[in-house]
C-alpha cells in the first residue's frame, strides 16, 4: 500500500512538471522562436491582404512564428530561392508550380492564398469586340513571352478561332495603356481586381473573357510553395492558421481590415487603384488556405501537358502534402 501511493505521488509529481504553466511557458517561448522568411511574387498589393493582416495584427506571433516578409527584385527567383533553400517560402502561381516540379525542383504546395484565376483577356468594351469570336485578326497584347499559346489558343478555340488567328504582341508590363491606346486589341494577363479598375480610373470601361468559361481548367492563382527536403510541416501548419484567421478577420470586417492594410506602407498601398482592387479580391481568398484539392491539381497539370508546356505529369502526391 505505502508503495503504491508512493507511486502516485512520484507519478502526480512528474505530470505536474510536464503540464505546470512554466513548463508550458518554456515551450511556447521555444516556439516563438521560429523564424521564417516569405518572399512575395511582386511588391506588396492587395492579393497580399492576408499577409500583411497576419503580421500586422500579430497573428504570426500568436502562432509563435516570426515571418520576415520580402519583395523580390526580380519576380522569376521566389520560388527558386525556396528550391535552392534561400529562403524558406514564397509565394508562386499554380501554374509555375506544375511547371517547376516537372522541371524537377524539389518545391511543395504549402497553402493557398488565392484560390480562383485572376488573369482574363481583356478588352476595351465599346462594341468592337463583343465576343472572342471578334478578335479574329486582332492584336493581342501579352506581358512574358512563354506558354500563352495553351491558354489563349483554349479560349480561342471555344470559339471557333485558333491560335494563329490572332497577332500577339509583346508589350512588357504596359498593358493597361497598350489596350487603352489601341496599340493593341486585347491584353492575356490583364487582373480581374487591377486591370479593370485600372482602366476604369484611366476613364475607360473593360470588358473581360474569363479563362475558366472558355475551356482552361480552374486553377488557385497564389499559392505558397516551401522546398520539399526540408520543410517543416509544424511551422507550415501554424502558418497556414495564421493566413486563415487573418482571411476571416479580412471578410469580416472589410472597411477595418482596409485600414490596417494600408497602415502597412501608406506611401505606395494607399490609393485608388489599390482600394478598388481590395474590394474585388476580398471573394479571391482562400477560406481555407490548409485545405488542396488533388483532382484540381491533377486536371491543370494534364492540361498543361496536352499542350506540351510540360514533359510528363507530376505526381500531386509528392508535391501537395496535408498539413
Amino acid at each position: 500500500m505505502k508503495r503504491s501511493i508512493s507511486t502516485l505521488l512520484a507519478l502526480l509529481a512528474t505530470t505536474s512538471v510536464l503540464f505546470s504553466p512554466l513548463s508550458l511557458a518554456s515551450d511556447s517561448a521555444k516556439a516563438k522562436d521560429k523564424e521564417l522568411t516569405l518572399m512575395l511574387d511582386w511588391f506588396v498589393n492587395p492579393n497580399h491582404g492576408p499577409i500583411v493582416i497576419a503580421q500586422e495584427r500579430g497573428l504570426f506571433k500568436a502562432q509563435g512564428l516570426k515571418v520576415n516578409i520580402q519583395e523580390p527584385a526580380d519576380p522569376s527567383v521566389p520560388a527558386k530561392l525556396v528550391a535552392a533553400n534561400k529562403i524558406d517560402l514564397a509565394v508562386s502561381y499554380q501554374p509555375t508550380l506544375t511547371i517547376d516540379v516537372a522541371a524537377g525542383l524539389p518545391l511543395i504546395r504549402s497553402g493557398t492564398l488565392v484560390s480562383t484565376p485572376l488573369n482574363t483577356m481583356m478588352v476595351i468594351d465599346n462594341g468592337k469586340i463583343n465576343s472572342l469570336k471578334d478578335l479574329k485578326g486582332k492584336k493581342v497584347g501579352i506581358a512574358i513571352a512563354g506558354n500563352e499559346e495553351a491558354s489563349i489558343g483554349t479560349m480561342l478555340r471555344s470559339a471557333g478561332l485558333k491560335f494563329s488567328d490572332v497577332e500577339i504582341v509583346n508589350v512588357g508590363w504596359a498593358l493597361s495603356s497598350s489596350v487603352a491606346s489601341g496599340k493593341v486589341d486585347a491584353i492575356w494577363g490583364g487582373f480581374r481586381n487591377f486591370e479593370t479598375n485600372q482602366l476604369a480610373i484611366e476613364g475607360f470601361k473593360a470588358k473581360a473573357f474569363f479563362p475558366e468559361e472558355h475551356g482552361v481548367p480552374a486553377y488557385d492563382e497564389l499559392v505558397f510553395v516551401a522546398n520539399a527536403n526540408s520543410y517543416d510541416a509544424d511551422a507550415l501548419k501554424r502558418f497556414n492558421h495564421a493566413i486563415e484567421l487573418a482571411t476571416q478577420y479580412i471578410v469580416n470586417h472589410p472597411e477595418r481590415a482596409w485600414k490596417e492594410f494600408v497602415a502597412y506602407k501608406p506611401d505606395t498601398l494607399n490609393n485608388e487603384l489599390n482600394r478598388r482592387a481590395w474590394e474585388d479580391t476580398l471573394t479571391r481568398f482562400a477560406l481555407r488556405p490548409a485545405a488542396v484539392d488533388r483532382q484540381r491539381y491533377d486536371n491543370y497539370a494534364q492540361f498543361m501537358f496536352d499542350n506540351k508546356i510540360i514533359g510528363s505529369v507530376p505526381n500531386s502526391a509528392n508535391y501537395l502534402p496535408s498539413f
